[in-house]
């Protein structure tokens, strides 16, 4: 009777795990959790130009060693603009936790002077323009030369038929960051910074850079910084960046 119980018992038992839904059968699996990674990049720019203040938007120097930010002895104006690739080397969802840019001066007629970045609303260009750099003030390259194709220029987005909306460029009237120094290194870093090359990194399409814009209106107050193609590229503009990811 016994064996007979336990038979009966065995054949509701299997035929009750035929009927289980086969998912239900198999034993959860819980998937492996990428750990969190801490990463530093340091980027050059992938563009840097220079705005020169003039009524009709000819000077430029696209690729030259230099770029400037301030206002000359005569009061004319300079606005350095700068552009990073933040794609090229951090990957998508990642979170970015620190930035610092740091500009080398070479050159200054000014002490220590309020420097501050503001995001660029609109694309524009670095051509092939190269002015002159020579040693002393007056015969650098700090006046310019004639802008070429795909210049940004004073009034061009990208010489010499596409234009900024307002001369001086587009940007935002808030700073992201300002700094002040009399020393021969710009330093910018703020949370603003943190949340604009998040942006940039989650919306790649809206990354046109920074400005540098100087004390306007004045006179002496420009500073000449190294651009990306300075030969020594130890003193090229340089954007640090802390970022966590999976």
């Amino acid at each position: 009777m016994k064996t007979l119980l336990a038979a009966a018992a065995l054949l509701v038992s299997s035929l009750a795990f035929a009927q289980t839904p086969a998912a239900a059968r198999r034993r959860a699996v819980r998937p492996e959790t990428q750990p969190i990674v801490h990463h530093t990049v340091t980027l050059t720019p992938s563009k840097d130009n220079t705005l020169y203040q003039t009524v009709d938007g000819s000077i430029s120097n696209g690729s030259g060693a230099h770029i400037f930010a301030g206002a000359t002895g005569r009061g004319e104006l300079r606005r350095a603009l700068l552009a990073f690739n933040i794609t090229s080397q951090i990957p998508q969802g990642s979170q970015v936790t620190r930035v610092v840019l740091t500009l080398n001066v070479s050159a200054s007629i000014a002490g220590a002077q309020p420097m501050s970045l503001h995001r660029v609303t609109a694309d524009w260009g670095e051509g092939a323009s190269v002015a002159f750099s020579g040693f002393s003030w007056g015969n650098s390259d700090g006046r310019g030369t004639a802008a070429m194709a795909g210049d940004a220029t004073w009034i061009h987005t990208f010489f010499p038929d596409q234009r900024w909306t307002k001369p001086g460029g587009d940007f935002d009237a808030t700073a992201d960051a300002t700094t002040t120094t009399a020393a021969f290194q710009y330093t910018w870093e703020s949370p603003a910074m943190i949340a604009r090359v998040q942006q940039w990194l989650d919306q790649p399409s809206t990354n046109f850079g920074w400005i540098v814009i100087g004390t306007e209106p004045a006179t002496r107050t420009a500073k000449r910084f190294d651009s990306r193609e300075i030969a020594q590229q130890r003193t090229a503009p340089a954007l640090l960046i802390e970022f966590d990811s999976r």
